[in-house]
């Protein structure tokens, strides 16, 4: 995480803790000639428009005040999705049982892309179960994992 992203998580927390949310993310990276500074939120039983509005307006009036970043940037509080990714160790234990998306940098078996039901996290060690036997993986190894969504 940033200090850019921890800066906004900390100033973020209060607010969601009001507005009857939680953190799940953020990001602060420059895209084509933008910068963007995201906040993903969610709830129990998943955030709604209202909630992102309602959080990104209050949100919005302390990161004007507090003038942190020192690029123009695009604030955006939305949801982290279907698809989300799992980035932090509480995302990989909450997803334990669920079907995921592993992209890797480098190939296994063949493959730099691996789906399975997410068995087992260790801090570093993701344990993918791929049809009848599990594999597992290096947290370093992988550039994404994410929820897979079946249509």
């Amino acid at each position: 995480m940033s200090k850019t992203e921890a800066v906004l998580e900390e100033l973020a927390a209060p607010v969601c803790e009001e507005a009857g949310v939680y953190i799940y993310d953020s990001e602060y990276k420059k895209e084509g000639g933008e910068y963007y500074l995201r906040l993903f939120i969610d709830k129990d039983g998943g955030v709604t428009i209202d909630d992102c509005e309602n959080v990104s307006r209050r949100l919005n009036e302390i990161l004007d005040e507090k003038d942190f970043v020192p690029e123009a940037y695009i604030f955006e509080v939305s949801s982290p999705g279907i698809d989300r990714k799992l980035t932090r160790d509480w995302h990989f234990e909450k997803a334990v049982g669920s079907d995921v998306e592993i992209k890797l940098f480098a190939p296994f078996e063949g493959s730099k892309l691996l789906s399975g039901t997410l068995v087992g996290y260790d801090h570093s060690l993701i344990s993918l179960k791929m049809g009848e036997r599990v594999v597992r993986i290096e947290k370093g190894k992988t550039s994404s994992v994410r929820m897979a969504f079946k249509f």
